[in-house]
């Protein structure tokens, strides 16, 4: 059956070759244009990338003033050394079609990503989003769902789609547990100046537990007032 699939057809990416960003570390990083986030997701006012110099250049990627398309991103990335660690946007989110993580798009990265460790974050939860975010795990792709809070992270690591990451409040420093009482680890990049995701690399992984995130930056007020409510 012939599916059309309308969404954002001519998406901007970005892949910085050397990352200068100290929680990152020095590794290909790359950032799509904003219409790939999901339009419910939870985290719009509260996200990170939507202030501060990231802002700015993720601007210039929504509006086509930088990066390219993603045909060219994706053999960019298959261009990559064998065993690369690389991180999948640090702003924006995967390929999005009629609302929903488009498979055709999600594929091609895979595909461009055999041999190396590619790893991301995704807020699309839709039915069909979560099973293709489960292939793409299966298929060695990491892809983090990203839960709103500890309850929220119970509820996505039930779908067994992949690793689990989540908001904490910005003074959360010690290791926590969901209600249900999965263990969370919070981020050691964000504790310790000698730890960045080129060292540390949890997120890279196929893993039970959970990683944590200290609301940070010009938004973490936000972040702590919903997760007092």
């Amino acid at each position: 059956m012939f599916i059309q699939y309308i969404g954002v057809h001519n998406m901007q990416v970005h892949l910085t070759l050397k990352s200068a960003n100290a929680k990152t570390g020095p590794i290909p990083v790359s950032t799509t244009t904003s219409e790939s986030c999901p339009p419910d997701c939870a985290m719009r006012d509260a996200c990170y990338a939507a202030s501060g110099p990231l802002a700015l250049h993720w601007a210039k990627v929504t509006a086509g003033e930088r990066g390219t398309d993603w045909p060219t991103f994706t053999a960019s990335i298959a261009a990559l050394p064998d065993g690369q660690l690389w991180r999948h946007n640090q702003a924006g989110d995967l390929p999005a079609a009629n609302g929903t993580v488009d498979p055709v798009k999600l594929g091609q990265l895979v595909h461009a990503n055999a041999g190396r460790r590619g790893f991301t974050y995704s807020y699309h939860r839709d039915t069909q989003s979560i099973d293709w975010i489960r292939h793409a795990n299966n298929w060695g792709f990491t892809v983090n769902l990203s839960a709103n809070d500890l309850a929220d992270a119970d509820t996505l690591a039930d779908h067994k789609a992949g690793p689990v990451v989540v908001v904490l409040p910005s003074t959360q420093t010690a290791n926590t547990k969901t209600p249900a009482g999965r263990p969370v680890v919070v981020c050691p990049a964000t504790q310790r100046d000698n730890v960045s995701c080129a060292t540390c690399q949890l997120c890279a992984r196929q893993r039970d537990v959970i990683v944590g995130f200290p609301g940070h930056g010009t938004r973490k007020r936000v972040i702590d007032i919903r997760l007092a409510a």
